[in-house]
């Protein structure tokens, strides 16, 4: 009965949470304290969930310029950097094989980020011309040299920087935040904290661990910013 009952449970755990070593550790020998088996149950069960919050993060920003039927205070370069990183990431994890729960949340963001790239375009009555998609089947084909895939994956790093201090100093010169949502960038910057340990856990890449904790200053930053004008963005409201 007890291996009847073992059966259900260790195939929701193995391979999805844990190897099954690992499952064998905690839960047959019952060493609940076992340090290294641990790590990859809170690694992967974070992961999973980033990549399950990713399904929404982006929405509450798409609703809020659906809304207002504006993009006010959104700066175009910053998302179209924003996008460049986003790829940057999935294509590298992908052409390395690396656990869909490490890097799974950049392929929503990019649906998403695409979607407010739309939205900030069409709202400023601008034609979109969008090879993008193009672009990524390329990366993603056997024809793209490894090389270019990680110098792609590199150059996540400054355009995070710069699709980041882009939006700051937007701004900082607007003197509020206009129509960023709060939810979508608290969301954002959880996310990368917590994304610094899984990267870690689960890749062993100090490239992707180095871009979320890029990442996660810059997305600090924003944050920063959005609860220091946050009395200004109401009355601008």
């Amino acid at each position: 009965m007890a291996a009847e009952a073992d059966g259900p449970f260790k195939r929701v755990l193995v391979p999805i949470l844990l190897p099954e070593k690992c499952y064998d550790q905690i839960f047959v020998q019952w060493d609940l304290l076992h340090v290294p088996c641990l790590k990859i149950l809170l690694s992967k069960g974070l992961g999973l969930g980033i990549v399950a919050g990713s399904l929404l993060v982006k929405l509450p920003q798409v609703f809020k310029i659906l809304g207002a039927k504006s993009a006010e205070g959104l700066s175009l370069q910053s998302v179209m950097l924003e996008l460049m990183a986003l790829t940057g990431t999935m294509v590298y994890s992908i052409i390395n094989n690396f656990p869909f729960s490490s890097w799974g949340e950049a392929l929503f963001l990019v649906l998403q980020t695409v979607t407010i790239c739309f939205l900030v375009l069409h709202y400023r009555g601008q034609t979109v011309k969008a090879c993008y998609a193009l672009v990524l089947l390329l990366l993603l084909s056997p024809l793209t040299p490894l090389t270019v895939v990680t110098l792609l994956q590199a150059s996540s790093v400054p355009a995070v920087v710069a699709g980041k201090l882009v939006q700051a100093a937007t701004n900082y010169q607007n003197g509020h935040t206009g129509q960023l949502s709060a939810i979508t960038v608290f969301l954002l910057f959880g996310g990368s904290l917590a994304r610094i340990f899984t990267s870690i856990q689960e890749t062993g890449d100090p490239l992707m661990a180095g871009t979320f904790v890029v990442s996660s200053l810059c997305n600090g930053l924003i944050t920063a910013q959005l609860l220091f004008y946050w009395n200004a963005k109401e009355k601008k409201q």
